[in-house]
Order: C-alpha cells, then structure tokens, then sequence
C-alpha cells in the first residue's frame, strides 16, 4: 500500500510516523530529504527511534535532519530552524511526526517567516 503523503506543493510533503522500510518508497517518489519532527519515544516502544530512521535515510543517499516538536508547543527558535532547513534543504522535502499534523503546522508558521 502507498504511503498517504500529503503534497503542500512540489517542493514539500508531510506525512504520519514512518518506519525505516517506508524510506524505500519516500526515495523513490522522488524525496530529496526527511525532516523528522516527532521526538524520541512520544509513542512508547512501538515508535521507530529517530536512530533507526536516520540510518536507512542515510543508506538511501536522502538527507535527514532531527527536529523534534512538541505539539503546539513550538518554541521560536524550532520556526525559525524549520524556516532554515525549507531554504537549504535539497527539495523536495519530506516531513514527519505522528499524524503529519505538526509537521504541516509547523511548515505553515516556517512560511510566515521566510
């Protein structure tokens, strides 16, 4: 089944918590990078460590970068790193966090910035 990405534009999309098996796919539909958003252990045991994640990301050639939020509880300097790595990032973009939720929100605040 494909992953449910949710295209914002060509240069960005926001999805669910991934694994590292979904990375395959996120590769070839032509993501660039992955921002994950969603802090260590948020989910329990279940959740795939940032660690884990980063690994298959780095295996793919994607780039990847850890910054994880709290949800609606972004602090300034978070919007302004998001608003940092949207501009210097290779495109297009993928983030993530549980439900793609905060990323997009997160992404939204980012944009009021850059």
């Amino acid at each position: 089944m494909s992953l449910a990405i949710t295209r914002h534009n060509d240069e960005f999309g926001t999805l669910g918590q991934i694994d590292p098996s979904h990375l395959t796919e996120i590769a070839d539909r032509g993501y660039k990078s992955v921002i994950n958003n969603r802090p260590d252990g948020e989910g329990g045991s279940d959740q795939p460590t940032n660690e884990s994640i980063q690994a298959e990301a780095e295996k793919l050639g994607l780039n990847y970068v850890y910054l994880p939020v709290v949800g609606g509880a972004f602090t300034p300097d978070q919007i302004r790193e998001m608003a940092r790595l949207l501009n210097v990032l290779p495109k297009p973009i993928l983030a993530f966090c549980r439900s793609g939720a905060r990323s997009t929100n997160l992404y939204h605040y980012a944009q009021q910035i850059s």
